[in-house]
């Protein structure tokens, strides 16, 4: 929307509120706040990305954390109901450098107003280039975001930082998996059975899928059993927020379907597969989070610009010889992709369906879709 001079104005007078946010080391950073008042704990990370705020707010992938978004200003071109990627928004909280009134054609609410309809709170105002500097050195930190109208000592905030159970060890791909199964697309009699295992699922990554496949869309805690029964032509492992080593259901899963059916992880699912696989996960000291990572090719030798949104990466020494590294990222030489030597599965840490981000990497599904016809 080309917003009014009167919206405008009504959107500059709301009643701004104090507020902060207590990271658990005693640092505490200070804003104004807008979105839902309601106080939080989560986990502070920051997204380099320039733009995609919609699409960064709607990620499953986010949940339990606080989303720092390092670009200057966020909200100018506000939300609309085609760029979301989940059904819901499941970050914690949103924490901005300044927040701007929406101004475009395709707007049809303030990212204000909808973070307040999905009941979640935000800060704007906040020094996010210290913040960031701050997570960088010291990792990420678990935090007490305070925006509710009654004033709460920063002191007392800080202890419920700490006191909160982090997201280490934490099943959260449960918590914004779908509950019930669901076919993405009708698509064509013809066309090839992808089932989805929805650990956080983006909406792009189905629409990938849906160009050369039907997809049936699965709960996270679907039995290998039921999958079995479907008949799969290729089995696709989802992106999805948190600890993968707290998914022993799901590497179970997997190890029951390789060789039944072409597999291809993205994110939390390339760690799930990797894990059924033999290897092992850690957490990085404050995760890849943007739209600008660079990936090298170890089989062709090209470098991609990634969208990456993880704090989990697979263990380079814990790599099995049945495994095969085919990416690695450039800034830190972790882990970026995988693929098995025998059995037809690969995966990759980043997103290579971007929404937001570059399409260095879309190759990738048709390389799936071949390995699914025996191209």
């Amino acid at each position: 929307m080309n917003a009014p001079t009167d919206l405008i104005e009504k959107w500059r007078a709301e009643r701004e509120r104090k507020a902060y946010l207590a990271l658990e080391d005693g640092t505490v950073f200070h804003g104004v706040s807008f979105g839902y008042k309601l106080d939080r704990v989560g986990e502070v990370v920051f997204n380099t990305g320039m733009c995609g705020y919609q699409e960064i707010v709607t990620d499953p992938s986010y949940a339990g954390q606080f989303v720092t978004l390092t670009t200057a200003e966020v909200g100018n071109y506000g939300v609309n109901g085609d760029d979301r990627e989940s059904r819901s928004l499941f970050l914690n909280g949103l924490v901005l450098g300044d927040l701007t009134a929406p101004s475009n054609y395709r707007a049809t609410s303030s990212l204000r107003a909808y973070l307040s309809k999905n009941k979640i709170p935000g800060i704007y105002g906040v020094d996010t280039r210290s913040l960031t500097l701050h997570l960088r050195t010291y990792g990420n930190k678990k935090a007490y975001l305070h925006v509710e109208d009654e004033s709460l000592p920063e002191e007392e905030a800080i202890k419920k930082a700490q006191a909160w159970e982090g997201l280490d060890g934490q099943d959260y791909a449960a918590k914004v998996s779908s509950k019930d199964a669901y076919n993405f697309n009708e698509g064509k009699s013809d066309a090839p059975l992808v089932v989805c295992y929805d650990f956080g699922v983006k909406t792009n990554i189905l629409r990938n899928l849906a160009r050369f496949a039907n997809v049936t869309v699965v709960p996270a805690q679907t039995p290998a059993e039921d999958i079995i029964k479907m008949k799969p032509d290729g089995i696709f492992l989802s992106n999805g927020p948190a600890d993968p080593a707290a998914l022993p259901y799901a590497v179970k899963n997997i190890k029951l379907l390789l060789g039944l059916a072409p597999v291809m992880g993205i994110c939390l699912g390339h760690q799930l597969l990797a894990l059924s696989l033999g290897a092992e996960t850690g957490r990085l000291k404050f995760g890849h989070h943007g739209c600008n990572h660079p990936v090298k090719n170890l089989v062709t030798g090209k470098v991609e610009i990634t969208s990456q949104n993880h704090n989990f990466a697979v263990k380079i020494e814990s790599v099995p010889k049945t495994l095969e590294v085919t990416h690695i990222n450039l800034n830190d030489q972790t882990i970026e992709g995988l693929r098995h030597k025998k059995l037809p599965a690969f995966s990759v840490q980043y997103h290579p369906e971007s929404c937001p981000g570059p399409h260095d990497s879309n190759y990738l599904f048709e390389e799936f879709k071949k390995m699914i016809l025996g191209k």
